[in-house]
């Protein structure tokens, strides 16, 4: 057994018992295979599969959550009978489904078990687990769920929770349905779309405050805004898509621009969101769900398969293998191109997708140039291992969309370039994250010469 990964397969045996008949094993093997690190794995099959319970909040919860415990108040409740399939024995049994709050967000739950209280009551649940539903994170309460009243609790009143939250964009997530923010239109533009049968104008575009972006759609007119405005939003809806949220005005949103008195107060200005985002720490990046237009910089410690000249339906833009796609059979496939990379920075690891815009970039070839080196060197996978020599190991700042699963963090890019930090600085900086000694050190036994980065 290599030793780096045997104690961490010693901690999951500890918490979840035989890892081989449990499947766990695999799952551990899968996730390294992946790249994932052993400590990240672990953590990942610890939530998992449980392990020791943990009390959380309804703004830590994320999909595919196991046996942790949580409590909050009952917002809705309602029930509805589920009819058997034909042919079982088993009568009619109750769903039970509403939502769940407390002061930092509100969860949609589903339970197979009567609950001990009514809309209103504040209830401790034990043993829950998460699952995505509709691209949304979902509370459920099963058989092996223990759940209690708690008659008196610290939580906010019913009608405190019930209303629309105000917050940061950068804290809005996955819990929120209903929300309410003030900031600034970054970006603006309208679209025609077909709803039921019917054209209807939309608005999209940017928000910001000094907290962060998020995208937002209006289905309403906005009459008196445009890209500059600074407005005050409450009763939005929050969506997800792709584990990003968005925020929603819809006919019952309540909108207003914010006052020129009363924008003096506030800790943003147009000038200020406007401005490009500073790079971040991976690890900033891993304790967030996800990040919408955020950036980070990092080496480049490996280019993973399926890099390189793909081909894609031209129905679905899915990516085709033997000319087949999984929606729509036997097709004739799009050439593309595509750079699929691990970003390191020291404090994290993400995977990074470069599509053909970047790729061409990046690596310098164009996709017909790319495609000529296939031919002349007769290997399908010439171009990835060209890849390989050409990029690992160099420098890169990314920006982008990141989303966390269990598999780690997903970054797709939609901007890519060589920063012009001098490479003395880097130097110094990480002197620092290790230490005073090692700065010291450094600066007694060694010189770091300056000039920029050379990737040629």
């Amino acid at each position: 057994m290599d030793e780096k990964i045997a104690p961490h397969l010693e901690e999951l045996t500890r918490a979840l018992g035989d890892l081989e008949k449990t499947g766990i094993r695999a799952e551990f093997e899968k996730l390294l295979a992946f790249r994932v690190p052993p400590e990240v794995a672990k953590e990942s099959l610890l939530r998992k599969f449980g392990g020791k319970s943990k009390v959380l909040k309804v703004k830590d919860l994320s999909g595919n959550l196991k046996s942790f415990e949580i409590t909050g108040r009952v917002l809705d409740l309602g029930e509805k009978s589920i009819r058997p399939q034909d042919g079982a024995q088993e009568g009619p049994s109750k769903l039970y489904t509403g939502i769940l709050a407390d002061e930092t967000g509100s969860v949609m739950f589903s339970s197979w078990k009567e609950l001990p209280g009514s809309t209103g009551d504040v209830i401790n649940i034990r043993n829950a687990y998460t699952r995505i539903w509709q691209n949304r994170v979902r509370l459920s309460i099963g058989e092996q769920s223990l759940m209690s009243k708690i008659p008196d609790s610290p939580l906010p009143s019913l009608s405190e929770l019930s209303g629309s939250q105000t917050k940061k964009l950068i804290d809005i997530g996955a819990a929120d349905f209903s929300v309410g923010t003030a900031a600034c239109v970054l970006q603006l533009s309208h679209r025609e779309v077909l709803v039921r049968g019917r054209q209807s104008r939309v608005i999209s575009g940017v928000l910001a405050d000094e907290t962060g972006r998020l995208p937002f759609t209006a289905w309403i007119e906005l009459p008196g805004i445009d890209i500059g405005s600074i407005i005050r939003i409450e009763g939005a809806q929050v969506r997800m898509f792709r584990g990003m949220p968005s925020v929603n005005i819809l006919n019952g949103t309540k909108f207003s621009p914010v006052k020129p008195e009363e924008a003096g107060k506030l800790a943003f200005t147009f000038e200020s969101t406007g401005k490009d985002p500073d790079p971040i720490r991976i690890e900033e990046i891993d304790s967030r769900d996800s990040m919408f237009d955020v950036a980070t910089a990092g080496n480049v410690v490996s280019v993973r398969p399926g890099s390189g000249i793909i081909s894609r339906c031209p129905e679905c833009s899915r990516v085709i293998q033997k000319a087949s796609c999984r929606a729509h059979g036997k097709v004739e496939g799009i050439r593309d191109m595509r750079i699929k990379a691990v970003l390191d920075d020291g404090t994290g690891s993400l995977s990074v997708m470069f599509p053909r815009e970047l790729a061409e970039i990046i690596y310098g070839k164009t996709l017909e140039e790319a495609e000529q080196l296939m031919i002349s060197d007769i290997s399908k996978d010439a171009v990835y291992e060209d890849l390989r020599r050409f990029l690992t190991g160099r420098y890169l700042a990314v920006r982008g969309n990141s989303s966390k699963s269990e598999y780690g963090i997903s970054f797709v890019a939609e901007k890519a370039w060589v920063p012009e930090e001098d490479l003395a600085v880097r130097v110094v900086k990480l002197l620092h994250r290790l230490g005073p000694a090692e700065e010291d050190g450094q600066e007694r036994n060694s010189q770091v010469s300056g000039g920029g980065i050379d990737l040629a």
